[in-house]
């Protein structure tokens, strides 16, 4: 069975201030939608959630594993026609529970596998769906000419041009695209491995480049980027007790479904972040209940000690440990 090709370790929440009145109108079902949005936070959420997969800026044919954004915005709205209501339904629906019966986007599941379940706070993905059908968003330069090669009419994107708003970044802000950032190469460099010699291969890379990489995003930034976990697999990556209490924070918010915020405590001239690194079905294939012989046989061949293991979807299997200068 072909392996699943969306590598999310964790899914990200991001918190801005609001700082622009534009509203969404809500559609049929208000509980979800909600009255007032800030759009600003909803492109942000977008771009936390979806983005590390349907990236924009990746290449057409290396370096990606999900298609980007604005070719699922291009198959609901012009060739589906769905209107804005049947979009955020049908985007929704697809999400919370992604089957093969209820997805459109049949190239792309073909090329990369089926998108992992997972779960998102109350009411974002439908959020994330509205902005998508009102605004344009950011397309890839090769879109126009691959959308025109499938046979479709001349491209123009639908929806209102968003106007950027510039807003000075926090320090929580700076930390997350830190973060972001790490991820992006971790997972890219991992889900080359598994597509092309499998999972045990993605051991191999995780046991070889995964410390090495972050070291190397850590000179990039300035910074001291670290995965720790209170359950670690490499002993360099074993929570400090600060750590342990806010992953213990961090389990007890995911458990209730409340919206995660990165947190940023200033320390003198050092600022310390911290995120959560959160488990999806792909994670488990290494690190759940129910792992293969042997896939458990290389772990310990690795790893002696290994902890890292018993998780269901999302849990938080640790945390993003980031420490810069204050700017």
């Amino acid at each position: 069975m072909k392996i699943i090709t969306l590598f999310i370790s964790l899914l990200f929440l991001f918190s801005c201030t609001k700082k622009n009145n534009e509203v969404y109108q809500s559609v049929s079902n208000d509980k979800v939608i909600g009255t007032v949005t800030d759009i600003l936070t909803v492109k942000k959420l977008m771009e936390t959630h979806c983005y590390l997969c349907h990236s924009p800026n990746a290449a057409e044919n290396q370096g990606r594993i999900a298609p980007p954004m604005v070719a699922i915005k291009a198959r609901y709205i012009e060739i589906e026609g769905y209107n804005r209501d049947e979009f955020i339904e049908n985007v929704v629906a697809f999400v919370a529970n992604p089957t093969e019966d209820k997805a459109l986007m049949f190239g792309a599941i073909r090329k990369h596998g089926l998108m992992p379940k997972q779960a998102f706070p109350e009411g974002t993905v439908a959020k994330i769906a509205a902005f998508m059908f009102d605004y344009q968003i950011e397309e890839p330069e090769w879109f126009k000419a691959h959308w025109q090669a499938n046979g479709n009419k001349s491209w123009k994107q639908s929806g209102k041009k968003y106007e950027e708003i510039e807003n000075e970044k926090t320090y929580a802000d700076v930390g997350l695209e830190y973060a972001l950032e790490t991820k992006k190469v971790l997972g890219k460099n991992l889900m080359e491995a598994i597509q092309q010699k499998g999972t045990l291969e993605a051991l191999v890379f995780c046991n070889s480049q995964a410390l090495s990489l972050t070291d190397s995003m850590s000179i990039n930034y300035n910074a001291s980027i670290k995965r720790v976990s209170d359950k670690n697999r490499n002993p360099h990556n074993s929570a400090n007790a600060e750590e342990l209490n806010y992953i213990a924070q961090f389990k007890k918010a995911l458990a209730a479904n409340q919206e995660i915020k990165p947190v940023a405590i200033e320390k003198g001239n050092k600022i310390q972040f911290y995120y959560p690194i959160e488990t999806n079905s792909m994670c488990l294939q290494c690190h759940g209940k129910h792992i293969k012989p042997e896939i458990s046989k290389q772990i310990l061949k690795f790893y002696p000690k290994d902890l890292a293991v018993g998780y269901d979807e999302n849990e938080v299997r640790g945390i993003w440990s980031i420490t810069f200068d204050k700017k």
